[in-house]
């Protein structure tokens, strides 16, 4: 049975194969294995020494982030006790299961991990993406009726996005989407990520391909926001393809992506605001969200009005019924003068 001492120099004798595992989005260069960061994000500012006497040490120079391979194995797969590190790194070596050695199991168990903040590893994240039009996420969103996807500026890609299973915690790279969650000033607190099939069939086919990173709460992906000034009219869903689909036939109307219930419930209306269109979604927690978000938004003194979609959601009604049944739709609960301001003719 090894220690885990024992375990970090097993690790380090195979230091570029556990990088490939663990940090695939980097590459060799030199004695170095260099990374983006412990999330396996694409970039520079990690680098893990792949030869000499500090083989196996690694650090992150945009981070101060630094340990052995047992930390980069923790780091990455999002580990919290150590005896779930020692066994993923003993399943990785091909070791039996068992306790560790007390002594160095104690040392090990006080060493508190470096935790990057939500926030910030989501702008990270974000500044590593590439402008949509053109690739397969443009081409994902296309195949769902959003045509016009590329104009927006919270909507990038990613080509090879890190993604960790939650349950085994084996770590991957898909092709993703990528949506920046921004706060009424503009500032990035969050990304969504929708993974997407490399052969461009949908999305990928993993447990969980979509998730949220950061902060989210009273915050939304927008589109057609203006930077400054009030907003008097604006329409806030949940789902970003349900919400997409509405500025697609709405094109100059300021909508944002909740993108769940509970956080549309929270979302804060920008200044100026005097009527809030309220996407409905056809469930319970899509109630839950509309009725929580209209409550708060009357003592702002904000109308709240819901829009409903024909089939479960708006995303489709537009592929399903096509835009002109949607425009349709629209017209019929939009007040006129909103109408015949933001609707497509």
């Amino acid at each position: 049975m090894l220690s885990a001492s024992q375990l970090a120099d097993r690790l380090a004798r195979d230091a570029e194969a556990v990088c490939r595992h663990y940090l695939s989005a980097g590459r060799r260069a030199g004695n170095y294995w260099i990374v983006g960061d412990v999330a396996n994000s694409k970039g520079k500012s990690l680098y893990v020494h792949l030869s000499g006497p500090r083989k196996g040490r690694w650090t992150d120079a945009a981070t101060a982030q630094y340990g052995d391979l047992l930390d980069l194995v923790r780091e990455s797969c999002g580990l919290v006790d150590f005896r779930d590190v020692a066994d993923e790194a003993r399943r990785f070596l091909n070791e039996p299961r068992g306790s560790l050695v007390s002594s160095d199991r104690d040392d090990r168990l006080d060493r508190q991990p470096v935790e990057r903040p939500a926030a910030e590893r989501a702008r990270r994240l974000f500044q590593m993406t590439q402008p949509l039009a053109g690739t397969l996420a443009d081409s994902y969103l296309r195949q769902r009726g959003i045509l016009r996807a590329s104009l927006h500026s919270s909507l990038r890609f990613h080509p090879s996005c890190y993604y960790r299973d939650l349950v085994s915690c084996r770590t991957s790279s898909y092709p993703a989407l990528i949506a920046a969650v921004t706060d009424q000033a503009g500032t990035v607190t969050g990304v969504h990520r929708t993974w997407l099939d490399p052969d461009g069939d949908g999305k990928a086919r993993v447990e969980d391909p979509r998730r949220a990173l950061g902060g989210l709460l009273g915050n939304a992906v927008r589109f057609r926001f203006p930077v400054d000034g009030p907003v008097p009219v604006m329409a806030a869903g949940e789902g970003l393809e349900s919400m997409l689909s509405l500025s697609h036939v709405m094109p100059d109307m300021p909508v944002v992506s909740a993108l769940t219930a509970n956080h549309l419930a929270a979302f804060r209306p920008p200044n100026g605001c005097r009527h809030l269109y309220v996407a409905a979604d056809a469930d319970a927690a899509g109630r839950h969200g509309i009725e929580g978000l209209s409550r708060r938004v009357r003592t702002l003194g904000i109308m709240p009005l819901v829009l409903t979609p024909e089939l479960g959601d708006f995303n489709e009604d537009l592929r399903r019924l096509g835009p002109d049944r949607l425009i349709a739709n629209l017209r019929a609960q939009l007040v006129p003068e909103h109408a015949s301001d933001f609707l497509l003719d």
